[in-house]
């Protein structure tokens, strides 16, 4: 018969595997989504936000991107960028972006 302390730590043991191989995921899907944006922004967004073509904030420029985060609101930037402004095309050239990619196309820029 096994004794509640060696259930007990069994199951701690098997807990601790369990959170471990949780965390060890989240970093690595971490390091993968941000490799992803990072191979999304140079193929949709790279033309006009490295160049500042056709008056688009380039990468990097933190200061005019959190102006303007805050003055449109991020919900506000993805439906800009879904819908396409004058100078955009709609989707800003990436046609299978979600609006949780291109909240991190636009964060991954504003850095």
């Amino acid at each position: 018969m096994i004794s509640i302390t060696t259930l007990f730590s069994q199951a701690r043991r098997v807990l601790i595997a369990s959170v471990s191989t949780l965390v060890l995921s989240t970093v690595v899907m971490t390091n993968a989504n941000s490799a992803d944006t990072a191979t999304t922004y140079n193929n949709s967004c790279a033309a006009c936000h490295d160049s500042g073509a056709l008056n688009a904030i380039k990468k990097g420029d933190s200061a005019k991107w959190q102006q303007l985060i805050k003055q449109k609101s991020m919900p506000t930037l993805i439906n800009s960028v879904k819908s396409g402004m004058i100078q955009m095309p709609a989707g800003g050239l990436c046609d299978a972006c979600s609006d949780d990619d291109y909240r991190k196309l636009i964060e991954y820029m504003s850095k």
